[in-house]
């Protein structure tokens, strides 16, 4: 049967082996960073980013980063087990790392572990959303401004309570806010707003999660002569944009129809999703 396995620490082991006990700090502390990250057509895209920064944000938090947690090691890994799971084309990848047992809140040890998990996808190459999502603001808990704020950690409740007020709302997607009333990204994605021609999104320092898809749009933009900002974003940012999509590594890019009263088209998030496929060529 396909999909059980997983990679801990470059062994291969099954699913539901007890590999991990009830002392983890990642389930008691949410001590821990992850990646998800697609494979399609043959490829683990944009690999060296995803270890770019998880080996960053390791550092942020004073794990210790393994000699052989390299890209080629990753990468080899990564496909022993596609082929330990039967899985041929389009897949999820998540690689979580996490600090090992020991200490309350003070860890006894800065070593870490990693887990590795495949997840077999239904469509080949990046796919634009045939129809727009409905999001609106999430606003009861504002997203803290700090050194951590940019990182894809364990500790992702905001995210939840997030995705729980989406499902409860019937939206297809929250926005979230900042300290200061800034509208940084989704519950699983990086925001750009579209107007008149210029592509903007939040900066850093405004505590969205560094996203690998973010970097590789932004780059994109540039190759394209499309002219690009950073800064902050609001509701009226939004309701003024002539398009507003959402990015992150596994979906591409997914287009918003309509925020609050505001409908979008969708022609740059299509012409961006085009150039997401021809690096799969």
């Amino acid at each position: 049967m396909p999909n059980t396995n997983c990679i801990y620490n470059g062994h291969l082991i099954s699913l539901y082996e007890p590999a991990i006990s009830f002392t983890n700090r990642a389930f008691r502390y949410g001590d821990s960073l992850f990646e998800s990250i697609r494979y399609s057509k043959g490829k683990v895209m944009f690999l060296a980013d995803h270890i770019k920064r998880i080996k960053l944000s390791m550092t942020i938090l004073r794990m210790n980063v393994p000699a052989e947690f390299s890209t080629p090691n990753i990468e080899a890994l990564i496909l022993h087990l596609l082929n330990e799971n039967s899985i041929s084309s389009d897949a999820r990848i998540r690689l979580t790392v996490f600090r090992n047992d020991g200490g309350y809140y003070t860890p006894d040890t800065n070593d870490i572990s990693f887990l590795i998990e495949t997840e077999a996808l239904e469509t080949e190459g990046y796919t634009l959303n045939q129809k727009g999502l409905w999001v609106d603001v999430y606003a009861e808990i504002k997203k803290p401004i700090s050194k951590i704020a940019n990182l894809k950690t364990g500790s992702a409740l905001l995210y939840v309570m997030a995705g729980l007020t989406k499902k409860s709302l019937k939206l297809d997607d929250c926005l979230l806010i900042n300290e200061n009333g800034h509208i940084i990204e989704s519950i699983s994605a990086n925001l750009f707003v579209i107007k008149n021609g210029a592509l903007y999104t939040s900066p850093l320092t405004d505590g969205c999660i560094e996203g690998v898809m973010r970097k590789q749009i932004l780059a994109l933009a540039s190759l394209n002569r499309i002219l690009t900002f950073e800064q902050s974003l609001t509701v009226n940012t939004l309701m003024n944009g002539d398009e507003v999509f959402l990015t992150n590594a596994i979906k591409g890019i997914q287009w918003v129809g309509q925020f609050k009263n505001t409908f979008y088209t969708n022609r740059q998030a299509l012409f961006f999703t085009e150039q997401l496929n021809n690096l799969l060529k």
